[in-house]
Formats: structure tokens, sequence, C-alpha cells
């Protein structure tokens, strides 16, 4: 029960595929209040996953880029926080896929705000609520290389991975801490929307530990060990969760 007591905001549950499920479902099991955001087309989605839990979770409206929603997020949540899991990132199709000279700067802008920026909205939303010992934490993929298709999204997490580093500057003397769990691909939800996504089959034969790209758990682990009060010296670090993938390269 390592976050007993502890309430956590998870952002970033599709359906029960999601990494971000997987986490909020292991705090849940480990003691903690969870309470989920979602906005638009997809807030119903999320309210129905929600029901999935182990315990039904509130829902709050949360779009990381209207900042009328940034700065009402700590009201609608209400009382203390402990912990946030930063799950959100998003790049429009010409973005991905092989399109890297060609895509627009409107649409680079739009992965980087979406996918990197609002990691330091979210922490600057939640961290009046956010206690001593706290964590922020979010959900990164290895971008100290360049990947097949993945474009201008691993720009988006080469900037994230920044701002975590910044942020656990500027937020360790409020004693909150920010970290990165970089996970192997996944067969999410999100993952169906990068062009070229089967090329990273190999994965598992190329990984010391091997790899499925279907099991969330092993990142859902990381995710709530860095939430909870176990990692409490460690901030403005990168914990890869890949079987190992990153160590022997591709």
């Amino acid at each position: 029960m390592i976050l007993k007591d502890k309430r956590v905001l998870v952002t970033g549950v599709l359906n029960e595929a999601s990494i971000a499920f997987g986490v909020a479902r292991l705090a849940q099991e480990q003691g903690a209040e969870v309470i989920l955001s979602s906005f638009g087309r997809v807030l119903r989605l999320t309210e129905r996953t929600a029901k999935r839990l182990p315990q039904p979770a509130r829902v709050v409206e949360l779009d990381v880029t209207n900042q009328e929603h940034l700065d009402g997020l700590a009201q609608q949540i209400g009382g203390e926080l402990h912990g946030v899991l930063h799950a959100v990132a998003y790049a429009p199709e010409s973005a991905m896929g092989g399109n890297f000279l060609a895509t627009p700067w409107d649409d680079v802008g739009t992965a980087l705000h979406i996918s990197a920026f609002s990691l330091k909205s979210l922490a600057v939303a939640t961290a009046p609520i956010l206690g001593p010992g706290s964590g922020i934490v979010g959900l990164d993929f290895d971008a100290s290389v360049a990947w097949p298709v993945y474009d201008w999204m691993g720009v988006a997490k080469a900037a994230l991975e920044s701002t975590a580093r910044y942020l656990a500057r500027d937020l360790g003397p409020q004693k909150i801490r920010v970290n990165l769990v970089s996970a192997g691909p996944l067969r999410t939800m999100a993952a169906k929307s990068i062009p070229g996504f089967q090329q990273f089959a190999s994965w598992p034969e190329r990984s010391p530990l091997g790899w499925d790209l279907t099991d969330t758990e092993p990142a859902a682990r990381a995710c709530v060990a860095l939430l909870s009060d176990w990692f409490p010296a460690t901030t403005g670090e990168i914990i890869h969760v890949d079987g190992g993938f990153h160590a022997v390269g591709n």
C-alpha cells in the first residue's frame, strides 16, 4: 500500500489498454484515491473506462491547452493532491510517418504544445495543491535517437525530457519531484495513430529482457513507484522501462 492515503490525478485514460489506465488501477490497489481527467469527444469514453477500475473514479474536465481549464483545475480537484501522471501526447498525422521535412509549423507547434509544454502547464496548475514530497510523472519515449516514422513526436519527446529537468529545478524547493518513465512501444490506442508503428515489432527480440507489446504493467508499476514516497530524493530522472532496449541500441 505504497500510496495509502494519497490522492493522485491521472490524465490520458482512454481505455483499458492505456498505460494511464494501468497506473490508475495500480494506484487504487496501492491505496490511493484516483481522479481522472478528460475533455471533449473522449470525455464519455474516459467516464466509461473509469467504471472499470477497482473503484469508480471521478473525472474532471481538463484540456491541457485551455487556460481556463488549467486555472480552474485546483478548484475542481479540491483539497490536497499528492501525485500527477502526465500521459498526454498528440501530433497531427502530417507530423509523423516519414514526413519530417515537409511538416508545417502549425502542426509541429500543436505537437509541441500538447506533448511537451503541457507538462509545464499541468505542473503549474497543480503545484498550489501538491504537498511536500509529491511527485509528477510523465510518460516518455526515448528521445536520444531518431526513430523511424516518429519524426516530430520524437522532437516533442525531447522537449518533454528537457521540460521535466527544468521543472525539477524550479519545483524542487517546494519538495515536488518531477520524473519521466520512458516505456518501450505498446499497442495502445495512441500507438494506432502512429503511421508505420509496426516497424517497432522487433523490439521484443532486441531487448535483453524481452518485451511484451501488449503489457502495460511494467511501465505502470514504475509510474506508481515514482508517485510514491519510495523515491524521495529522485527528480529530473528518466527511468527506462523497455526491456533494456535502450542499453543495446537498435
